[in-house]
């Protein structure tokens, strides 16, 4: 009888261990980001305080962007994350090629709660950012008016560091060109309107230093090596109330756009991830980003909780949307991003 017992005993600490073990995997979250301060400022904001709430671990992973290694786990049925960030260029791309899940709404947050174009079919948003110039004012002695200066080397020389990357750069070039902004998207359309971009931008390549990661544009404006740059805003104001350095920013003809977070196609924990989406897609939650780094919300209620001194530094502030600025266009570089990313690549090698 007593061993019976024992052995009934035995197999219920098993059972409990084993039921732990897998509890334990089930509440483990891989979240993979593009790193820096921006990745700094979610940890602060929400993986900490999602883990604290609820208990999960929250593994996080680096990535440059670049969706080709989100692919290649899920060609091969190795999907070691559940969620990864993603900017709009991409997100219609890696949903139409199957790469990510199409979102179900219910369990995250209403759709019509977001900013237009900012809950998309496959990705959810997660900030309002803004692509914008800046400059050291102690180096280059003039100010730059807009991120079209870029295109001045006769009244600002130097070199200057630009993405090494089509979206973005191409708008820019053509609004340099003289296009409005609100014909961008249909001149860009057109085998015409590319070659234009491309002809403008021919006319500084030899003073352009490409970056690919979002900490280099505050680098190379430290280390003298550029006279401006374009960059994602936030990178720049941390770098000026972190690292007290003297950069300005221009925001004028800034670019506004939105990142993203999606489950891989394959993605181990699911379940969880909605979880994770729908925590930070709360407005309360969703606006506590800004304390970290100087990017908006992107739930349309979400104003009111964010910080007082962090709201002057946003890109969507009113002031910063008083001049000239255009909105990232999703479905265009979802239609045309594979075949610009080719020419520009080709560009660059000549």
């Amino acid at each position: 009888m007593k061993t019976t017992k024992t052995r009934l005993f035995a197999l219920a600490a098993a059972t409990a261990w084993m039921a732990i073990g897998h509890a334990a995997v089930a509440d483990e979250l891989s979240i993979m980001a593009s790193g820096g301060a921006w990745q700094d400022a979610q940890r602060k904001a929400w993986f900490e305080p999602f883990s604290k709430e609820t208990g999960t671990k929250i593994v996080e992973q680096e990535y440059l962007g670049d969706l080709g290694k989100v692919k290649a786990m899920v060609d091969t049925g190795n999907v070691p994350i559940d969620l990864v960030t993603v900017e709009t260029a991409t997100v219609l791309q890696g949903c139409d090629a199957g790469i990510l899940e199409r979102l179900d709404y219910s369990k995250i947050a209403p759709r019509e709660k977001f900013i237009e174009g900012s809950a998309l079919d496959c990705g959810v948003g997660l900030d309002a950012y803004g692509d914008i110039l800046a400059y050291d004012p102690t180096v280059l002695k003039e100010a730059p008016t807009s991120v079209l200066d870029l295109f001045d080397t006769k009244k600002f020389p130097g070199k200057r560091a630009m993405r090494k990357f089509p979206a973005q750069n191409l708008e820019w070039a053509l609004m340099a060109d003289g296009v409005a902004p609100a014909d961008v998207y249909k001149v860009l359309g057109t085998p015409e309107g590319v070659d234009r971009a491309f002809k403008k931008l021919d006319t500084i390549k030899k003073d352009i230093v490409w970056w690919d990661a979002g900490a280099q544009p505050a680098q190379l404006l430290a280390s003298q090596e550029v006279v401006m740059t374009t960059a994602w805003n936030g990178r720049i104001q941390n770098a000026i109330d972190t690292d007290k350095k003297p950069f300005k920013i221009v925001w004028n003809n800034q670019i506004l756009e939105y990142d993203m977070i999606a489950i891989p196609k394959g993605a181990k924990s699911p379940d969880l991830a909605y979880k994770y989406l729908a925590y930070i897609s709360q407005p309360e939650n969703n606006a506590k980003l800004a304390s970290y780094i100087t990017y908006g919300p992107v739930r349309t209620d979400a104003a009111s909780f964010v910080a007082t001194d962090a709201l002057p530094k946003l890109p969507n502030a009113p002031d910063h949307l008083a001049g000239a600025y255009l909105v990232a266009d999703t479905e265009f570089w979802g239609d045309y991003g594979e075949d610009l990313v080719k020419r520009f690549n080709a560009w660059l090698a000549q």
